[in-house]
Order: structure tokens, then C-alpha cells, then sequence
């Protein structure tokens, strides 16, 4: 592209994940990926303020600075520079929950020298399950006789990903912040206030996606949990209700305009507008062009999984074990649905990881050998799906349990662990590897019946993220599973799609979320149907896979009361 037609308005779609962040420039008339920049978290690849025994995942906020500094140069160096003139606005998603302390004036904690290296003053990760304790204490508070059941509108249950349970924890632990622990902020609205100048907490805008799906916010008890109940979870939170906010705006409005510091920074106009951020997932459903009653998953390390429908048709009614209902999370005029998997991709990692060991160690004692390990470790998950392509999937195979990572839904537990059962001397890596394939496909279904078996109509399963895109014996299986199709987006990176899209609202170019959707979103690219004459075996084999799930979910429960026993 030479030039820009006098028509032509372009948008950058940011998508902060969870190992790197993509800047997706996009012609407004019809959607058009123009170019991509991606970007790596330089301290995170290098394992910096992470403890994974531990469950703590941090992320410093120069990562996410840098980062989108160099996605966005990435993306711009591959247009004329008419065409990175012609960008009116900007669209921010990110991973949520993911919460970093703020000091009065707005200032991530981490960027304070004296806390430069401090990782409960950081960005505390989505996965980071730290603060399981917490988010028991909130549990049983909510159901208590002397507070409202605030987890009334987030499925019943609170986790230990989301905004409280963190925020309570980490203050706890570092005494040394709580003078300086003004407020807490959510990456996807940190982002948007950074660019704007408005990080200050009397301007910062809050996106009621991340409020209202973790910070417990809804109308009917006037925003955030009253006082005395988010004391009640810790005293570090004292006060912290009123040095929070009291509004909440949906994507489709302004955070701000992009500031003259970081348009410079940028290369691009000063003064274009920046859209009020919001999490991945519900940018990902708003990318793929989803409507009422389509359950969008966004498959990647995790998935979440958003189902929306008409507020009017669920009226009062709530929905037990999800991650929560918000109006405006992701279409504007939509209540969102969200659930999801706490691993996915990470569990396929994991047995990589296992797999490589004896490798990577042999390499270490004999550097001389030269193994080509990089080589290895990218070709290791293609080869071992292509192998289980050849296994067939029976009663036979071996029954895993995906929740590595814990579960998300239905009926947040981050204190469950993942399981591998029915295994014999015959078995081999791509048969195990498929039975942990069908373990994600499992609690795919689970989530589907989770809404289905509540009254609420799933009509059509669309899948976004890189493994929907790369991997056919994931998708054909979970299809199976299932018992439905799924439909895949062409789009590889839908998720800045859709921020891209919330970026025309706010610039003016279209006059809704809708009608900007109806032109911009991300067309179909491949549908996978599930094979008939299999219904019988996936529905045993979906069977075992429940029946493994409640003997772990026993074992828990056996072995936490030990420990309190213990404790006591």
C-alpha cells in the first residue's frame, strides 16, 4: 500500500497476553489486518519475579511498556508512514484478573525504585493462585448470614484469580507496601490510562468488564462490595472502597485521548482516541463477530469462554459455578456469560516440559553433544499429534484430569490438582498425549452443560486463539466431545480484533459496537463437525472422566482437612 484514500481510518487493537503483547493495525471500512506487531515480556521469558511451585506468576509493568512500544514500531514499520498517520484510535485488552498495587498519584508500586524488584508490588497474573486463602475467606463471608452474597453475580463462587482475593493477599505479605498502597488498578485499564495521561485515580476510567467480573461490582448493591465486608476479608483494605471508583464504562467509550508524550513515543497522531480497555476474552467474542446464544472460546495457555445473551430474556436469574454475568463486558447492549479452563495449552506445555527433561539434562552433562534441542522442543508437540492421530480413541485409553492449573468452571477450585489414570505398560507418549487432549476437550463439555443444564441455550461454539488455528486432532476432538460443531475464525489474533473494533466506537467511526462488529469482525475459515457413530464412546468416556473428577475432588477435600488438622 502506497497510499491512503481519503476514506481510509485505521485502528490499533492491542491485546496484552500473557507471554507477549500484539499491536494489530486495522482498515475501519471492512476489518483488514494491515500488519502485526508482536512483542515478548523480556523478565517473564526469563522466568524473572515467577515462583511456579509456589503458584506465583508476576508480571513487572516495563514489560508491558516496552513491549508495546516495540509490537506497535513492529506494526508501523511495515506501512508507509501515511498509513500510521491515518490511525484514529486505539483498542486495549489484556489477561485478567490481573491487578498491580498503585500509589496515590496512580504509579504502579514497581516502577518506584525502591520497589523496582519487589514482585508483590508488580502486575500479579491471572494464574498466579496465590491467594487461594483469600479467596476462602471472601467465599465464606459471601455466604455468611451477615453480608449480601456478593458472589451472587460472579457464579457463586469467588476465585483465587480475581481482583480481591490478590489484592488482600499480597498486602498481607508486604507490610513494607501498605503505607504506599493508595488503590489497585487492572492491566486493561492501567494501559488505556497510561497512554491517556489519566492514571491518576480521580481520572483513571474502570471498565465494568473487569468490575464487574472481579471486583464483585453490580447495581443492585451499588457498585463495589460495601466497606465492611472488604474489610472484613483483611484489614489492609480498609478505606479502600472509597479510593477505588464509584463509575464504570463500557469499551465502546473513551478512557482518554492518546497523550503528546506517547504519541511522540508511538508514532502517531496526538490526541486520537483511546477506548476504555477490557479483558481478552470479551474482545475475542466481540473479533469473531459473536451474537446472542454463540459460546465463544478462546483457546490459548487457558480459555475463557464467553456465551452472551438479552438481559431482558435471563431477567434476574443467575447462573451458578461461572465466572461471572455482566452487562456491557463485551457487546455494550449484551449480559456476558464468562467461564473457562485455568489450562489448556499449559497443560500440553507441561508434558512437553516432561518430555524434554532427560534431554535438556543429558545436554547440560555432555555440552559437547550438540543436541538441537530448540529443534526438538518445536517439533515434539506436531509429532506427537500426529502420532495420536493413529491412536484410536476407546475405552481403552487412559483417563486424564485437566485441571493442572486448578478449575475455573464450573465451580471455582484452585485447589484441585490434575490426574492420569488406566495407564499400563503398553502406554506410550502419543497415547497419553491424547488422553490430555480429550481431558481439555472434557472440560470443554463441562462448561457447555454447566449453561445448558441452567436454561441457558448455547446455539453455536465458535474457537479463536492459536491452538484453534494450529492443531485439527484438538479441534476434531473437542468437536466430538462435544457433540457439536465449531466454527474457527480466520483471524489469528481476534482478540486485538475486537479492541480494534471498540477503538472505532470511541473514534467516532461507527456509531455502535454493533455496526462497527457487522463490518469489521473476523469471517469463518474452517468448521469441524463431530464424526458420527462415536456418541456412545465419548459419552463413556465423558462419564470416566466425571467419575475421576469426583474422586479427586475427595481427595482434596481429604487432604486440606488434614492439613488444617494439622495446623491446628
Amino acid at each position: 500500500m502506497d497510499k491512503v484514500s481519503a476514506e481510509q481510518r485505521c485502528v490499533i487493537g492491542l491485546d496484552f497476553g500473557s507471554d507477549s503483547v500484539r499491536a494489530l493495525l486495522v482498515d475501519t471500512r471492512n476489518g483488514k489486518e494491515i500488519a502485526s506487531g508482536v512483542a515478548y515480556y523480556s523478565r517473564w521469558m526469563a522466568g524473572a519475579y515467577c515462583e511456579p511451585g509456589q503458584s506465583q506468576f508476576r508480571h513487572h509493568p516495563l514489560d508491558y511498556i516496552e513491549s508495546m512500544t516495540q509490537a506497535i514500531a513492529e506494526a508501523l514499520s511495515q506501512v508507509p508512514p501515511a498509513v500510521a498517520q491515518s490511525v484514529v484510535g486505539i483498542g486495549v485488552d489484556s489477561t485478567g484478573s490481573t491487578p498491580a498495587p498503585v500509589d496515590a498519584e496512580g504509579n504502579v508500586l514497581a516502577l518506584r525504585p525502591e520497589f523496582a524488584h519487589n514482585p508483590n508490588a508488580m502486575f500479579i497474573l491471572w494464574k498466579d493462585h496465590t491467594s487461594v486463602s483469600k479467596a476462602e475467606r471472601i467465599n465464606a463471608l459471601a455466604h455468611s448470614h451477615d453480608f449480601p452474597d456478593y458472589t451472587r453475580y460472579v457464579g457463586g463462587i469467588y476465585s483465587s484469580e480475581w481482583f480481591w482475593a490478590k489484592a488482600a493477599w499480597v498486602a498481607e505479605q508486604a507490610p513494607e507496601l501498605v503505607e504506599h498502597i493508595h488503590s489497585w488498578v487492572e492491566l486493561c485499564d492501567w494501559v488505556p490510562a497510561l497512554l491517556t495521561g489519566n492514571q491518576h485515580p480521580d481520572r483513571l476510567r474502570r471498565s465494568v468488564c473487569a468490575a464487574g467480573h472481579k471486583a464483585m461490582w453490580h447495581d443492585s448493591w451499588g457498585g463495589l462490595p460495601d466497606q465492611a465486608f472488604l474489610s472484613a476479608i483483611s484489614p489492609t483494605l480498609d478505606g479502600m472502597r472509597e479510593r477505588l471508583f464509584t463509575e464504570v464504562f463500557t469499551s465502546d467509550e473513551q478512557a482518554g485521548r492518546l497523550s503528546a508524550t506517547w504519541a511522540s513515543k508511538l508514532g502517531l497522531p496526538e490526541g486520537i482516541a483511546v477506548a476504555v480497555g477490557g479483558f481478552d476474552c470479551h474482545m475475542g467474542a466481540v473479533g469473531a463477530g459473536a451474537g446472542e446464544h454463540d459460546l465463544v472460546k478462546v483457546i490459548g495457555t487457558s480459555t475463557c469462554d464467553i456465551l452472551m445473551v438479552n438481559h431482558q430474556t435471563l431477567g434476574e436469574k443467575t447462573i451458578h459455578g461461572i465466572c461471572g454475568q455482566v452487562k456491557g463486558s463485551a457487546m455494550p447492549e449484551l449480559v456476558a456469560l464468562e467461564a473457562g479452563q485455568s489450562a489448556f495449552g499449559d497443560i500440553y506445555a507441561w508434558y512437553k516440559r516432561l518430555l524434554m527433561w532427560p534431554l535438556q539434562a543429558y545436554a547440560r552433562q555432555h555440552p559437547q553433544a550438540s543436541l538441537p534441542l530448540e529443534d526438538i522442543e518445536k517439533q515434539l508437540i506436531p509429532a506427537l499429534a500426529q502420532a495420536a492421530l493413529g491412536t484410536e480413541r476407546d475405552l481403552s485409553l487412559p483417563v486424564a484430569m485437566d485441571w493442572h492449573n486448578g478449575r475455573r468452571t464450573p465451580n471455582a477450585n484452585q485447589r484441585l490438582k490434575g490426574a492420569l489414570t488406566g495407564m499400563n505398560l503398553g502406554s506410550d507418549a502419543p497415547e497419553l498425549f491424547l488422553s490430555l487432549v480429550e481431558s481439555t476437550a472434557h472440560g470443554a463439555k463441562a462448561i457447555v452443560d454447566c449453561f445448558t443444564g441452567q436454561g441457558i441455550e448455547v446455539r453455536r461454539v465458535i474457537a479463536i486463539g492459536g491452538i484453534s488455528q494450529k492443531s485439527p486432532l484438538v479441534m476434531q476432538t473437542c468437536a466430538d466431545v462435544l457433540g457439536r460443531e465449531i466454527a474457527v475464525v480466520e483471524s489469528e489474533q481476534c482478540c486485538a480484533l475486537g479492541a480494534a473494533i471498540f477503538a472505532a466506537v470511541a473514534a467516532g467511526v461507527y456509531p455502535s459496537a454493533s455496526v462497527a462488529q457487522s463490518h469489521m469482525a473476523s469471517p469463518i475459515s474452517r468448521v469441524y463437525s463431530p464424526v458420527t457413530g462415536t456418541e456412545k464412546m465419548n459419552q463413556q468416556r465423558y462419564q470416566g472422566y466425571q467419575q475421576l473428577g469426583q474422586q479427586l475432588e475427595a481427595l482434596s477435600e481429604f487432604q486440606l482437612s488434614q492439613e488444617r488438622n494439622h495446623d491446628h
